[in-house]
């Protein structure tokens, strides 16, 4: 119980902290929005210029601020709120008020008392009552001090009890509001001792960060830290709520003026029909509001926080549907995000036309949706590799991880022949196109090696050729892969210089040039190489038979079993182990692969245990007839062990490569600013 509520405590710290940070965005937006008149002056302008780099940089320190920080600044805060509103509500009544005059009216239309001076009085008096203690209490008072508070902030009101003339009630109200103007002031230079040393920390922290981490990491924390993302996200969704209030409010104004409404309740309608928006108006509605949340870069920076949360769960949950517990496949979250901005930045969509802005945005919309299906094919790709090569024979397996490769494959044509049908050929077109060509055939590159395992699993014969076709299949898929992205360079080149040219598409051409198509060819290269020379270093091996075989008397390294002769084989391996390396335990969780035999190769604890124990075996072997034998057979093969490791790592590389990296960039440099349809 007690840890529940520790935990419910810091969730509604979190909370807060998120909410006093969000009003700091909503002033910085405001100021970088609101019109600026270069009519008015010189000394007006710079005036202008002074209070807007004041208000950025207050609210930017406040943003800022750590969170027992930021809760102190907005006690403090509030409490000048609070008697700035005190003051203000005794001047308002003292001086426009006339309590012995007025008179109350109740929702039902009668009136209450002939002459209700008093109720208004005490209901005056409450709401100051309230305003006093508040304040006492936000800055923390003495018994005394908090007494004169609030006998200063209710003097205005007891000269309207005692009828005292408007002149004098006048003076009263203001001295009673300079004495609590003072006592403010007091109280925050008393606190600016505290403010001084708040922010000396924050910067001897900060500089001490930069100094020890680098700038990188210094940046990863304040984002962190102060929960950037969060903010952004409650920001947009705060302002989209408001504008779409305020839109409905205006058309059901609109729509009363009109006499839409009222027509309908003539007809015998109810009154519901009033709140109802046709199609049409919805669509108004909702376009609108897309537009207006994505036009300033905080909005469209709220906008990406959006996209990052939504995003977020969709790939945990296909992570889930699948089966796989990968941390680099959760990245989805920060990838979608920063490949919405990147687009929004090269495009340019806060600084479009209304019009222009919801074409541009729908269309990086596309080309963001085929990103996250190339992304989530990455996430896919693994398992389904796993499943196929560990021989699970469970169908409730294998079926998540087909299906959503069978929804890889149906989509991309969906969208194709969708954008197809409605929109003309152009630069943005081709690209969305070429995108969902290539997500295809790396799922069909992905089926087809998958099938090719599953039938060595369910095969009792051994199948030398595997590996071999395998790797014809993958090095067709990225040879096709390769040449998707040469495509599309060029298709951005042709943007860049005939539509739309900008200093981030340039930027982001060259990476794209950079990591997918130099480093994918020069790694794709290296791995034909190593893997060329490694067939011809194991063809070039003697094969041993009958009276060899005898001669050696030697066991498997594996399985520490005596090899037997298999027959005449004109290919690689020749000779085998007599028993197969098995699995037992088949309810455990195991990352096995295929030995082309139909078997199972051991996990990695068991394989090191075996090593350990041969290790051992071998230093019980007299010292100096080892070492030398070990120096003399080991000799001619350093030079192959080095060959393989390479290849390994090589492979490996060029799967990452291929397999989830550096897709991003295809999809920046690839959309196009142009409007044709």
């Amino acid at each position: 119980m007690a840890s529940s509520q520790v935990r419910l405590g810091q969730q509604a710290l979190a909370v807060l902290d998120v909410a006093l940070r969000v009003p700091c965005i909503f002033i910085i937006d405001a100021i970088f929005n609101s019109y600026y008149d270069p009519g008015s002056g010189w000394a007006g302008a710079m005036g202008k210029v002074l209070v807007r780099v004041m208000g950025i940089l207050i609210s930017s320190m406040v943003l800022l601020l750590s969170q027992k920080a930021l809760f102190k600044f907005y006690t403090l805060f509030f409490a000048v709120l609070l008697g700035m509103a005190a003051v203000l509500i005794n001047y308002y009544a003292t001086s426009h008020i006339d309590f012995y005059s007025a008179y109350y009216k109740a929702a039902l239309g009668f009136r209450l008392v002939p002459r209700n001076g008093p109720t208004l009085w005490l209901g005056m008096a409450a709401i100051q009552l309230v305003f006093g203690v508040g304040y006492v209490f936000l800055l923390n008072l003495q018994s005394v001090f908090a007494a004169l508070v609030v006998l200063d902030i209710m003097i205005p009101l007891w000269g309207l009890m005692i009828e005292l003339p408007v002149d004098v009630r006048q003076l009263v109200a203001v001295f009673s509001g300079l004495a609590l103007a003072l006592n403010t002031a007091v109280c925050l230079a008393m606190r600016l001792k505290w403010f001084y040393y708040s922010c000396r920390y924050v910067y001897l922290l900060v500089r001490h960060m930069y100094r020890i981490y680098g700038l990188q990491l210094l940046l990863e924390d304040t984002w962190k830290r102060i929960r950037f993302p969060d903010v952004l996200r409650v920001f947009w969704l705060t302002r989209l709520t408001a504008q779409a209030l305020i839109l409905v409010y205006v058309v059901r104004a609109v729509r009363r003026e009109s006499g839409d409404a009222t027509g309908s309740l003539i007809d015998g309608g109810s009154d519901s029909q009033g709140y109802l928006l046709s199609w049409d108006v919805f669509w108004d509605l909702t376009s609108n509001l897309i537009i207006s949340g994505c036009d300033s870069t905080l909005t469209v920076l709220g906008m990406s926080a959006v996209i990052s949360s939504v995003a977020h769960y969709l790939g945990l949950s296909i992570l889930a549907f699948i089966g796989s517990t990968e941390e680099e496949d959760k990245r989805l979250g920060f990838v979608a995000p920063v490949l919405f901005f990147i687009l929004a930045l090269q495009t340019g969509l806060s600084s479009l036309d209304p019009e222009e802005r919801l074409v541009r945005l729908s269309r990086n919309m596309c080309l963001l949706l085929t990103a996250i299906l190339h992304f989530i094919h990455g996430m896919t790709d693994p398992v389904l590799m796993s499943l196929s090569a560990s021989h699970v024979s469970s169908f409730r397996r294998h079926f998540p991880v087909l299906l959503v490769s069978s929804a890889l494959f149906v989509l991309p044509v969906v969208l194709s022949y969708a954008l197809w049908h409605h929109y003309a050929l152009n630069t943005w077109l081709f690209a969305v196109t070429a995108f969902c060509v290539e997500l295809c055939l790396k799922v069909v590159v992905s089926l087809t090696v998958y099938g090719l395992f599953m039938v060595d699993g369910f095969s009792n014969v051994l199948w030398e050729k595997l590996d071999d076709y395998v790797y014809y299949v993958r090095s067709s898929g990225n040879i096709i892969e390769f040449l998707f992205g040469v495509i599309m360079f060029g298709n951005g080149a042709y943007t860049m210089m005939f539509e739309s040219g900008s200093k981030i598409r340039a930027c982001m051409m060259c990476l794209h040039a950079y990591f997918n198509i130099y480093l994918q060819a020069k790694n794709g290269w290296k791995t034909f190489i190593n893997r060329r020379t490694a067939v011809k270093k194991i063809n070039s091996l003697p094969e041993m038979r009958g009276d060899q075989l005898r001669d050696i008397e030697d066991v498997c390294a594996i399985c520490y079993q005596e090899f037997r002769h298999l027959g005449t084989h004109h290919s690689l391996p020749p000779l085998l182990p007599r028993a197969r390396v098995y699995v037992e335990d088949e309810s455990r969780d195991r990352a096995a692969f295929s030995n082309n035999n139909g078997g199972y190769a051991a996990p990695r604890d068991v394989a090191a245990e075996a090593e350990d124990q041969r290790g051992q075996e071998d230093a019980e072997l007299p010292g100096e007839g080892g070492a030398a034998g070990g120096q003399a057979a080991g000799e001619p093969d350093n030079e192959l062990l080095e060959d393989n490791d390479s290849i390994e790592y090589d492979e490996d590389e060029w799967g990452t490569q291929n397999g989830n990296a550096h897709i991003e960039e295809d999809y920046i440099n690839d959309d196009t600013d142009s409007t044709e349809d």
